[in-house]
Parts: C-alpha cells; sequence; structure tokens
C-alpha cells in the first residue's frame, strides 16, 4: 500500500501542473489511495458529490497519469470515505507510509541556466518587492521550459513573506471560460472585484487571449487599473507579443511597456542539474551515467525530464527494482512515443472558435444561417479540416449531418476570407497555432 500512495503522489504532482490551483486543490488533492490490484485502481473520494466530479470531469486524465507512471491501463474505480470501517482503515493507512511531498515551486527548486537566468533574476526581483521597472514582466519560450514554475514560484514566496497580499494565479484560457461565465450569470462585480483589486496578477499562457476581442477587452481594462495602482503583473506566452497575430495594439504595447525575458532549451548541463534535483525530491538514487544518458536523449523539455525520473521512480516502488540502464533505454523511448502531439478533438476546435467569435458551439453545429454563426460554423470547419485532416463525411456529422459538397463549399469560402480579409486570416491563424500548442 506504501508503494501505491507514492504513485498516487507522483500522478498528483503531474496534475498540479495542468490544472489551476483552484480545481488542484479542490478534486484532486483530497484523493487517496485504497488500492492497486493488477490494473484496477481504486482511491477515496470524500463525499459522493466529489466523486461525481471526478468521475465525469477528471477519470480520464487520472487514467493517462496513471499509465504514463505504472506503463500500462488501468481502470479507475471510487469509493467514499465512510464514517465507520472506512475511515479506520485509513487512520492505519496513515500509520504505514509519509505521503511524498508535492512538488514544491519555488525558486530554490528552480534550476537556473544559461538560457534562463534573465527571466529566474527578474521574476525573483518583483517576488521580493513590486517594482514600477519590472512591470509588466513577460516571460515566453515552448512548453516545458518552466514559466509556470516561475509563475507559481512569485506566488509561493509573497504568500510566505507577505501573506496579507492578495496574489492570484491564473491562465489565459481559464481567464476567458471565467470571463463567458461571468457574463452569462451576470456576475461581472463578482469577477472584477476578483482580478481587478489584487497586488499580483499572474497570468499564464496570455497567448490564448488571441482574436477574443471581449476578453481582450476585458483584459486591457484589468491590466490599466492594475498597472496606474502600481500592482505587479507577470505573463507568460509560448511566444513574444509582435508574433501573436490578432492581440490589439494597444495590448501589445503595454506587454512591452516593462521587461520581456526568453526562455530556451536548456543545456545537457542544466538538464542534469535537473535530473538530479528532481531525484534528490523523490528519493531516488540514480547512477550517473543513466543520468547523462537520459540528459543526452531528453532534450525538448524539462517535463520529459521530469516524467523519467518519476518513471524511474515507479519502477523502484513497484517492482523494487533499481535504477538500470536498460530501464533508462525503455523509460526514454515510452517517453518520446508518448509526447507526440495529442490529437485535436473536433470538440476542442469548436470550442476555441465558440470562445473567439462569443458564439455557442450549440449554434456552431447548428444548421442556423444568420452571417456570423455561419461564418464562424465555415471557420470552424476549415480549421476541423486543416488539424485533423478528417474525411469530409466525418466532419459534416458533427456540423449537423452535412452532406460532402456543404463540407466543401465551406472550405472554399473561408481560403477565399482569407485571400481578401488579412484580418481574419491573423484570426484563423491564432486559433490554429493556439489549438495546436495546447
Amino acid at each position: 500500500m506504501t508503494r501505491f500512495a507514492d504513485v498516487l503522489e507522483i500522478v498528483k504532482s503531474g496534475l498540479e501542473k495542468d490544472l489551476s490551483p483552484t480545481a488542484y486543490s479542490l478534486w484532486i488533492a483530497p484523493l487517496k489511495a485504497v488500492e492497486l490490484k493488477n490494473s484496477n485502481v481504486v482511491l477515496s473520494s470524500t463525499n459522493n458529490f466529489h466523486k461525481s466530479i471526478i468521475l465525469s470531469t477528471y477519470s480520464e486524465r487520472l487514467c493517462e497519469s496513471f499509465k504514463d507512471i505504472l506503463g500500462f491501463d488501468v481502470k479507475l474505480t471510487i469509493i467514499v470515505e465512510e464514517d465507520g470501517k472506512e475511515k479506520q482503515e485509513k487512520k492505519e493507512l496513515k500509520n504505514e507510509f509519509e505521503p511524498a511531498d508535492e512538488y514544491p515551486y519555488t525558486f530554490s527548486t528552480f534550476i537556473v541556466g544559461n538560457t534562463n537566468t534573465f527571466a529566474y533574476a527578474a521574476c525573483k526581483a518583483v517576488a521580493q518587492h513590486q517594482t514600477k521597472v519590472y512591470n509588466p514582466v513577460f516571460i515566453y519560450g515552448p512548453s516545458g521550459m518552466g514559466k509556470t514554475h516561475l509563475l507559481l514560484a512569485i506566488r509561493y514566496e509573497v504568500n510566505r513573506n507577505k501573506p496579507n497580499l492578495n496574489v492570484v494565479y491564473i491562465n489565459g484560457e481559464a481567464f476567458t471560460n471565467e470571463f463567458i461565465t461571468a457574463i452569462g450569470q451576470e456576475k461581472m462585480e463578482d469577477f472584477h472585484a476578483k482580478y481587478r483589486e489584487v497586488d499580483y496578477l499572474l497570468m499564464d499562457d496570455i497567448q490564448f487571449l488571441a482574436g477574443k476581442t471581449q476578453t481582450q477587452e476585458e483584459f486591457f481594462h484589468t491590466f490599466d487599473k492594475l498597472h496606474r495602482a502600481g500592482k505587479q503583473i507577470v505573463l507568460t506566452s509560448d511566444r513574444p507579443p509582435k508574433e501573436i497575430k490578432t492581440l490589439e495594439d494597444r495590448l501589445r504595447t503595454r506587454f512591452e511597456w516593462g521587461l520581456m525575458a526568453d526562455i530556451a532549451p536548456s543545456d545537457f548541463e542544466t538538464r542534469v542539474a535537473i535530473i538530479r534535483r528532481k531525484a534528490e525530491m523523490l528519493n531516488v538514487k540514480i547512477p550517473n551515467d543513466i543520468i547523462n544518458y537520459i540528459a543526452k536523449n531528453l532534450k525538448n523539455n524539462i517535463r520529459q525530464l521530469e516524467g523519467a525520473v518519476k518513471k524511474i521512480k515507479a519502477y523502484e516502488l513497484l517492482a523494487n527494482s533499481p535504477p538500470t540502464m536498460n530501464m533508462a533505454h525503455s523509460i526514454i523511448k515510452d517517453i518520446l512515443n508518448d509526447d507526440q502531439p495529442t490529437p485535436v478533438t473536433i470538440e476542442k476546435i469548436i470550442s476555441e472558435v465558440s470562445k473567439t467569435f462569443n458564439i455557442s458551439e450549440k449554434d456552431i453545429k447548428s444548421t442556423k444561417r444568420q452571417s456570423k454563426i455561419a461564418t464562424a460554423r465555415h471557420i470552424a470547419i476549415y480549421i476541423v479540416r486543416e488539424i485533423t485532416q478528417a474525411p469530409y463525411e466525418e466532419i459534416g456529422k458533427e456540423f449537423s449531418n452535412r452532406d460532402h459538397s456543404t463540407i466543401t463549399h465551406s472550405l472554399k469560402r473561408v481560403e477565399n476570407i482569407m485571400k481578401k480579409e488579412p484580418k481574419q486570416k491573423e484570426i484563423i491563424e491564432d486559433i490554429i497555432t493556439n489549438i495546436r500548442d495546447s
């Protein structure tokens, strides 16, 4: 049981990076390990409502994460803690092990190398004191370079040293979703109170605001209010402001007011240091030759390196097997295969188009002919074809069973739009980029 509980903690630490702090603390953190038998994973939940949310929203992610660590598909079962026997078993279980520490996003756990020194120094400076010189801080670079780590390190540092200050971390997609919900539920006052009364606003993946006119308008006013009040703003993106094509000029200009820092892929020495630090945190001993082998073969991002160490830890826990070079070969092969881009679903594309054009997903899929809806539908169909290369018949089924000729018509319409309307072309290209990078 001790080993399975440790595996669950490794799974949790991975999900913590992908979810908002609120989602993680509400739904994932309370899960407890019960049993791993063959391919059956049994976890306990706090109540029936919590169980229903896990099964409806997070079961797929949990199964994928367990597969990533264990190396095989699992079946997930959630049970609800009960007052009697279940709680007694939980108490006994607690005495059997000390759960592995959650991955601490602090400046001390961030490995500094020659490709991220400037970004690290800037973030540490703003965490220690708000400064007009570094406001905003805009950090950009490919996925997996540690941008989120730096934002969460700022939050950790400020919360520890200045607990009276209000620090909010959010990513661009979640901000957009909250904004849309606030409009629909007529709760804009609450939304403004949350984001315009902060001392530190830390926003990840700002590129997801691209093309979303109303969301950009809202963020513009939020940015201006905070900046005028001398509040600290730190933003991250996968590319610099000038390359986010449908970012409004007034936002682009403001993002470039302060300090811009890029983070590039780490060099060999930094990758070695990252592996050693992660191994130390997970209390697993990895021989130097294996560390060097992993560092030479996993070059794309930090998550790959952390994933390799987690897999080694899982092997050690479940099979009582110390790290070997053969194990490293197998782990690297699995990671490189698993690291291929996840196929983008048609639902994901329709969702992104819906947010960009402020038209419901239901209307985009419908047979409504209003000009604005029809244009959004044509663009959704074009992007679906561009990204998924799905057959026309399959695409048609997702859009109220449209036939081959209708799909062809939509594709031609969008091709003409892109030739004649540069602004629309930029919006479409930004949507495609954001979907591929998400």
